[in-house]
């Protein structure tokens, strides 16, 4: 049975607070910035290790793989361990993967320090939101710093290719893994510094090994299985292969947690409908998101034959409403009812994609920079909205399991994103762009699709350029439908009871004594439960204005 040692709650010093929320949004930052800035330098570390196209492909792989499979693990382990110190582990992981990948020599070496990357960048993602929702327990104040946070780490993403690109200006490409160590020393002092080392409760007793074995497996195969799915024809049916026994092993996970006596998810996480919720909807906004930036990207570097630097600058256009509307979202969604909010922000996310995906058509980049305003503000209320909704009355004791789990979800999300819709895209390209081969005698297939175009045949000119239109179009609207589900999950799961509930209400109440007490309570334990519930709701109607 799960117990945990219960310490007197420690008062936060005021003046650490913005230090720290710098200090995890910067950890946060850093993390999501190495998911795309070696997307620049891939190029010239083929031509500089001489690697194969699926290694290099591994290059890219193995940072994701390691993410997914440490998230949960750093998650559970912070929750016991200590998530300060778990954090400053994770990120001395990952500035030890980085100087490894500086100093590679070989791709298998490379890909060896990727992974070790990953693995230190999971425990880093894992635990960064569980420490924000511990240092600001007032829930506006946590609005506002899950906003900054979100606004933080999701530039980081689109700042990739800008920062890629630029340091490859001035340096090889090993700058762009050294430029890491002196960022992690910064944030490492900082986090010691700002972020207190709490003695707070913390779960004692068995450890779910087995669940969370197989959580980590699922996760590891489901994402070698799509990556492997998303690259050389041949390697496809392996890739489906190892995707579906990744969800074999998932749906076991579910069945062990349903009969084990402490799960790694507690019961009350589970049937909490705001928690499974906010996870499905980032699951989708992620896969949306990871998507259109891929597709996007290609045809601007690969149609419009822009450099990496000015295709990361576009998105600016982006990731500038992004960052104003996510630190704002607190205050909007005082002012709106959060479900309503989310909703009314995936409709905007599906109204950018779905702009965005006329800019073939259209022709005119006017049409794309309205589709990134309009996605970056949808953007920038879904993700710290849907957040502060997933960590809202989870007790202390259990957030660094409920952060594993709803960035388990982002990154799942992402994974998704960038192979199924990018697979999509492409078979709708292929099946409407067929070309004799003759046609092809003299043409660089390997240059921009700008370039082959122009040099194939002019009566073929124009079927070629509709095939791209065509499987740009279907990936961009595919991404549109992902973001309007969003909508649709949170008027679902976002319920007015769920959305003002606070860590003091009967619902949080339940869940804490469900992590303390475990699944295994016995009947004469449940007596105390319900007076628990009893005590919340009682207290809820006296303080409810």
């Amino acid at each position: 049975m799960q117990r945990l040692d219960v310490a007197p709650a420690q008062t936060m010093d005021t003046s650490r607070r913005i230090p720290g929320l710098i200090a995890l949004s910067l950890a946060g930052f850093l993390i999501q910035l190495d998911v795309t800035i070696v997307n620049v330098a891939l190029p010239t570390i083929q031509r500089t290790l001489g690697t194969s196209p699926a290694a290099l492909e591994w290059v890219v792989t193995g940072y994701a793989l390691g993410l997914t499979v440490f998230i949960p693990i750093a998650g559970a382990v912070g929750d016991r361990a200590g998530r300060r110190t778990s954090l400053q582990a994770g990120l001395a992981v990952f500035a030890a993967g980085s100087i490894g990948a500086a100093l590679s020599a070989s791709a298998a070496a490379l890909i060896a320090a990727r992974i070790v990357q990953g693995a230190g960048g999971g425990a880093v993602i894992a635990l960064a939101l569980a420490l924000l929702t511990e240092i600001h327990p007032e829930q506006q104040r946590r609005a506002r710093a899950i906003g900054w946070w979100a606004a933080i780490g999701g530039t980081g993403f689109g700042a990739g290719p800008i920062v890629g690109g630029l340091l490859l200006a001035v340096s090889g490409w090993p700058v762009i893994f050294w430029i890491n160590v002196p960022i992690v020393a910064l944030t490492t002092l900082l986090v010691h510094l700002a972020v207190p080392s709490r003695h707070v409760a913390k779960a004692r007793g068995a450890f779910d090994v087995v669940g969370l074995a197989l959580l980590a497996c699922s996760l590891g195969l489901i994402t070698y299985g799509l990556t492997s799915v998303a690259g050389p024809t041949s390697s496809r049916p392996v890739g489906l292969s190892w995707s579906l026994a990744g969800f074999c092993v998932l749906v076991c996970f579910g069945i062990q947690q349903h009969f084990a006596e402490s799960p790694f998810v507690p019961r009350a996480l589970r049937i909490r409908r705001s928690f499974v919720g906010a996870c499905i909807a980032y699951l989708l906004a992620y896969g949306g998101f990871s998507g259109a930036l891929f597709y996007v990207t290609l045809y601007f570097q690969n149609v419009e034959g822009w450099s990496p630097v000015r295709t990361g600058l576009s998105w600016l256009l982006m990731n500038a409403p992004f960052l104003v509307v996510a630190q704002a979202a607190g205050r909007i969604q005082r002012l709106i009812a959060p479900r309503t909010t989310i909703a009314w922000a995936g409709g905007l996310g599906a109204v950018g994609f779905a702009l965005l995906a006329s800019t073939v058509s259209v022709g005119s980049f006017s049409v794309a920079a309205a589709g990134y305003v309009f996605a970056g503000v949808g953007f920038g209320l879904i993700v710290p909205g849907v957040t502060q909704i997933a960590m809202r009355g989870i007790p202390t004791e259990a957030t660094g399991t409920a952060s594993a789990l709803v960035n388990s979800s982002r990154q799942l999300g992402t994974v998704l994103g960038l192979t199924g819709i990018g697979m999509l895209g492409a078979s709708m390209t292929r099946s409407q762009w067929s070309i004799p081969v003759d046609s092809l005698r003299g043409v660089d297939t390997g240059a921009p699709v700008s370039g082959l175009i122009r040099n194939l045949p002019h009566s073929l000119q124009g079927s070629a350029s509709a095939a791209f239109a065509a499987g740009f179009e279907v990936a961009l609207l595919t991404c549109s439908a992902a973001l309007l589900l969003v909508s649709a999950v949170a008027w679902w799961a976002f319920q007015p009871a769920n959305e003002s509930s606070s860590p003091d209400s009967c619902d949080a109440i339940g869940l804490s004594e469900a992590v303390r007490s475990g699944p295994g309570v016995r009947t004469g334990q449940n007596s105390r439960v319900i007076a628990s519930l009893h005590r919340g709701r009682t207290e809820a109607r006296r303080t409810r204005p």
